[in-house]
């Protein structure tokens, strides 16, 4: 049986799973920083030094950090630290700098 959806990956409760408030948090977490998307900047290569609850960053290829590793993928900063998402073709971001809305297609973010 898998344990998560599809595409947000949002946690399922299992039928004896004790504790269930703790993946039904999970899920709404990753609901907050997934949808409505809008991005504090794209192509981020290196984290904030203060990052604000709730920021979200769409990285670049190489970033650093508390970000290394996560290539391409967006960052939100939640209860005091990062947690990562693949976007999938599809999604829609505004990014907040630039006051543009983008879509992921399969070469990268393209303005709308």
């Amino acid at each position: 049986m898998v344990d998560q959806t599809a595409h947000l990956a949002l946690p399922f409760l299992a039928p004896s799973q004790a504790q269930k408030h703790v993946t039904h948090n999970e899920a709404l977490r990753r609901l907050d920083g997934l949808v409505q998307l809008a991005v504090e900047s794209v192509d981020a290569v290196s984290p904030p030094g203060s990052p604000v609850e709730g920021e979200r960053y769409l990285l670049g290829l190489s970033p650093t950090g508390a970000w290394a590793g996560q290539g391409g993928d967006l960052a939100v900063y939640a209860d005091g630290a990062w947690w990562f998402a693949t976007p999938e073709i599809g999604w829609l971001a505004f990014d907040k700098a630039s006051e543009t809305l983008l879509v992921r297609k399969a070469p990268g973010w393209t303005s709308v």
